[in-house]
């Protein structure tokens, strides 16, 4: 049904209301890729059997008859804790649920509206039953993921229940396109796929050019190891995202924009799909929209999944269906992007921003987080840390209150390392950054960048110089190819890299490195290329003494580097079974029975099968 105009939208989002009123229950079960890899989509259809069996349920809050919603929400963002189901209107968070607990949460909660405390999510013996008390979600601010796991993700009328396409509504009807830039530029909003740049400047740019045809294109080519914001907003709330790419199309007179998303994210392509047919149908997008004589139109664009088509004029040059590589600028994307024509390029989160700068106001945007940096900002949490998962909070946060408040520390007891931040194009972050602000400006003094939002979280057993390896034979494999310096420069680095963990590096090489990556970052073509060096770099910087001891010393200090691992055997612990040396294969592990045995370094071939046959632990590996 074709919305033709205001009041036909208000009419329709008070049914919707009404209708999202109506569910006495709602079950929301976790949908996104996470928990659907964990078995989520069982645990819906089973929930939808039982709700089926029981179409008049007597519940104890009410005593009368009540409509259970069962519904399929986007990421709650407590990843480590999937498969995720939140019962309302109770708030109670039910973690890491399976198949046969769903009988269970039926008849406990369902039926008797109590709390299921087994599966609720324990910390030091406290068991949490309200999902926004628990730690990981007490010390967020959610605005680009509030409504990831609080509605249903595949139903436009959901999205228009909770103020979906209010913003929208806004801006054709009590805003010109340059009161709407307005409001943006004083946001100060500040694009989040990496590069900062304020975003009210880029849609002036776009608006002021004399060529009239323009396109707006969402970059969801969300490349960077670890990292999975966009793909989780895309998933849990595309329609916020969209109705940021229609007010971004207003304000600068486009009428077409594409979604550009890798095809390994199939989910995310499923749900984008379905939200763009929804927003057609109601009038959201295509001719006359909401009667007002503007016409927008989008399309979805899936990539191969090349890195390198993060960039703006690689991403644009593979929307048009050649090979993505990036070209020499200027002419700037604003100016001359996709088609030649001027084109308004943004990620999803930047977009999803947009619909509560419109509504709000961009003063009350500016007043989150710092002046020249505010807003949130969505973090893939991952690695050595207790909690890891999607979270968003206010730019200027520490990374100590990531790492330890919300991520709950790091696991198995651990010392904190360091943190990669930003993926292949960040740096690194170590103790002495702990209390830093987590902004653009703060972060680009210590030479890190945040990047599209990926946090790596290391342990004290991490070896850095593996990482810097693991990071650029990912960049390596990775470059298109088209510049020298970042074709032949990283394919070097790499060559050196592999040459340290394995036992063969040099001094000279710590220097080549150096030089190597000041010739990269100043002569490479593009922004990826020129940010390809720096997870070497910065790890070179502040634990230059482990690639010293891996180049002098031939040794790994976290025990990591296979061709670098010492086995010791503690006497106190060896029982003399001689099962270790049976199992060595080439007969370097000798002794009597029922006295410690030794290995013989020099044979050792560094296999670990001794340590692997140990029932005692007394075989480890000397740091």
């Amino acid at each position: 049904m074709k919305l033709a105009n205001r009041e036909a939208l208000m009419e329709k989002r008070a049914a919707c209301e009404a209708a999202l009123k109506a569910d006495d229950i709602r079950i929301l079960v976790c949908s996104g890729t996470g928990c659907v890899a964990s078995g989520s989509r069982n645990i819906y259809e089973k929930f939808v059997e039982l709700a089926a069996q029981h179409p008049h349920v007597d519940v104890q809050f009410d005593a009368g008859a009540a409509h259970v919603g069962i519904k399929k929400s986007g990421c709650h963002g407590f990843c480590e804790m999937g498969p995720l189901v939140r019962i309302e209107p109770y708030g109670y968070l039910y973690v890491k649920t399976k198949l046969e607990d769903c009988q269970d949460i039926w008849d406990t909660t369902v039926l008797g509206g109590k709390p299921l405390h087994r599966l609720m999510y324990h910390q030091n013996g406290q068991v949490y039953e309200k999902q926004e008390e628990i730690p990981f979600y007490e010390k967020q601010t959610r605005v680009v993921l509030k409504n990831c796991g609080h509605i249903d993700a595949e139903h436009i009328d959901e999205a228009l229940a909770i103020g979906g396409y209010a913003a929208l509504e806004k801006a054709l009807f009590e805003m010109k396109p340059e009161d709407v830039i307005n409001e943006v530029s004083i946001s100060t909003l500040r694009g989040r796929g990496g590069g900062g740049f304020p975003t009210g400047r880029k849609w002036q740019q776009v608006a002021r050019q004399k060529e009239t045809t323009r396109y707006v294109v969402c970059n969801g080519d969300e490349g960077d190891p670890g990292a999975f914001m966009d793909r989780s907003i895309m998933e849990g709330d595309p329609h916020r995202m969209i109705e940021g790419m229609i007010i971004a199309a207003y304000a600068v007179g486009a009428q077409e924009g594409y979604i550009y998303v890798r095809a390994e994210y199939p989910l995310a392509v499923e749900r984008l799909r379905n939200a763009i047919a929804q927003a057609e149908a109601y009038g959201f997008l295509g001719e006359d929209i909401l009667g007002t004589g503007f016409n927008f139109r989008l399309h979805i664009n899936q990539g191969a999944g090349a890195f390198v088509c993060g960039e703006g004029s690689a991403l644009t040059t593979s929307i048009e269906g050649d090979r993505g590589m990036p070209r020499v600028k200027p002419p700037r994307t604003v100016e001359q992007g996709l088609w030649g024509k001027p084109t308004v390029l943004n990620n999803v989160e930047t977009f999803a921003n947009v619909p509560g700068i419109v509504l709000n106001g961009g003063q009350w945007y500016a007043s989150i987080g710092p002046k020249n940096s505010p807003g949130t900002k969505a973090f893939a949490l991952t690695g050595n840390v207790n909690n890891t998962g999607l979270i968003e909070v206010p730019m200027g946060t520490t990374l100590r209150e990531v790492i330890f408040d919300i991520g709950g520390g790091i696991k198995n007891g651990r010392k904190f390392k360091a943190v990669q931040i930003g993926g292949p194009s960040g740096g690194c972050l170590i103790t002495d950054h702990l209390d830093l602000s987590l902004d653009f400006d703060s972060l680009k003094k210590v030479g890190a960048m945040i990047g599209s939002g990926g946090l790596v979280v290391m342990d004290e057993d991490s070896c850095m110089v593996e990482v810097a390896r693991f990071f650029m034979n990912f960049t390596q494999n990775e470059s298109c190819g088209k510049c020298v310096p970042c074709r032949e420069g990283t394919k070097r680095m790499l060559e050196i890299l592999e040459r340290i963990v394995k036992g063969n590096g040099t001094m000279e090489d710590l220097d080549l490195l150096e030089e190597l990556a000041d010739t990269i970052t100043n002569a490479a073509l593009c922004g990826l290329g020129k940010t390809a060096a720096m997870p070497v770099m910065g790890t070179l910087k502040v634990f230059r003494d482990e690639y010293i001891a891996h180049v002098v010393d031939k040794r790994c200090p976290a025990g990591v580097c296979t061709a670098l691992r010492r086995f010791k055997i503690d006497p106190a612990l060896c029982k003399g079974c001689s099962k270790c040396a049976r199992n060595c294969p080439v007969g370097a592990i000798s002794g009597q029975i029922k006295q410690p045995f030794v290995i013989d370094t020099d044979k050792c071939i560094k296999c670990g099968a001794c340590m692997d046959n140990c029932s005692f632990g007394a075989i480890s590996v000397e740091k």
